[in-house]
């Protein structure tokens, strides 16, 4: 899917306020909030509010919102006091890459060392 809100998507029930979630940052175009199930002492998860499947489904017109996407990651980092040399951004594309929700979003992971390979 490009875009449009998925009804049983969680990421999209999340970006509309009907789930609850502990933001870190919101603006028009994207929410940033605390994994549940945070894999470092800093995880937070950011999606657009656009609803798109993942980063394989985006498309030239998603260039600005995938461009906002990343100079946010590094503001949020910097935000989060996380070191510039010492932080992680990941993003799952398909099952096959271990996405878990199909909703486009970016893991920044930070506060410990990472390790390479990831898994």
């Amino acid at each position: 899917m490009k875009g449009g809100e998925i009804v049983n998507c969680i990421f999209c029930k999340i970006a509309a306020g009907e789930i609850p979630c502990t933001k870190v940052f919101e603006d028009d175009q994207i929410l940033a909030f605390r994994d549940l199930n945070p894999e470092a002492p800093e995880h937070v998860l950011i999606i657009p509010k656009k609803h798109i499947d993942s980063l394989a489904y985006a498309t030239p017109e998603d260039h600005k919102l995938l461009g906002h996407i990343q100079l946010k990651i590094a503001e949020i980092a910097k935000n989060l006091n996380l070191p510039e040399d010492g932080y992680r951004v990941v993003t799952n594309v398909g099952e096959g890459g271990g996405q878990s929700v199909f909703h486009l979003h970016y893991h920044l992971l930070g506060g410990r060392p990472m390790k390479w390979p990831p898994g």
